[in-house]
């Protein structure tokens, strides 16, 4: 077992890479792999950057170049469910993306021209393990399955977020996800996203948000580190 774990930003990997045992640092399409372990477990770490190209990139280079057996993705996120507050975490059931539209083809909103499917599926087993994880180091936090719905676009007014609701059922959203799903569905890699919320993706906290981003981060990376040294 070799897990690749990706977090779009310094903040959401510096735990991760603090606490792990470095072997070796490579440097590939302007991204840094830190391959080691976390425990008695192989891991790459590192940081893809923002948005779905980084993320799909990431995934390949994890996929060709280290050969992981699993995919993390660890970071943050904005709530699309009036149920989930700030603080809470979010494992993904499946990613798909809101700003793709094809639908002028005959197809459904979000879905990606003859790929033959809406959204990509998680690992049951890594949910199962994932959500037993939180349960067990942090159990006053409250945690919630379901959609990631994915886009390249900070989401901060209350009428997009209600669009995307409406029209994917989505738990949260963020920026990589679903490419990062759609790349491990590709190469046949299991995958979960794991986000800690960091707002409500309607631009009601953009004054608060560097300060939730940052504790959630490191909630979500103390997760994703708790769940690899159990799994």
């Amino acid at each position: 077992m070799k897990i690749g774990i990706i977090g779009a930003m310094d903040v959401e990997v510096a735990t991760l890479k603090a606490d792990m045992d470095i072997k070796k640092t490579v440097n590939k399409a302007s991204m840094e792999f830190f391959e080691g372990t976390i425990g008695n477990t192989e891991v790459v770490v590192v940081k893809s950057g923002i948005a779905k190209v980084n993320a799909g990139i990431c995934v390949q280079i994890l996929a060709d170049m280290f050969e992981v057996t699993h995919i993390i993705n660890t970071g943050v996120a904005g709530s699309l469910d009036a149920r989930i507050n700030i603080g809470d975490i979010v494992l993904s059931t499946d990613a798909c993306f809101h700003d793709v539209d094809a639908t002028i083809f005959g197809y459904k909103k979000g879905e990606i021209p003859q790929l033959g499917q809406l959204s990509f599926e998680a690992d049951k087993n890594l949910i199962e393990k994932a959500e037993a994880a939180v349960k067990a180091a942090a159990p006053d936090i409250s945690v919630f399955k379901g959609r990631v719905c994915s886009g390249d676009q900070f989401i901060a007014s209350d009428e997009i977020k209600k669009a995307i609701k409406t029209e994917f059922d989505g738990m949260c959203t963020e920026m990589e996800g679903a490419a990062i799903a759609q790349a491990s569905f590709l190469n046949n890699i299991p995958y979960i996203i794991i986000r800690a919320i960091s707002d409500k993706a309607d631009g009601s906290d953009v004054v608060d948000y560097p300060v939730f981003e940052q504790k959630a981060a490191k909630d979500c990376a103390a997760l994703v580190e708790y769940l690899i040294k159990n799994i």
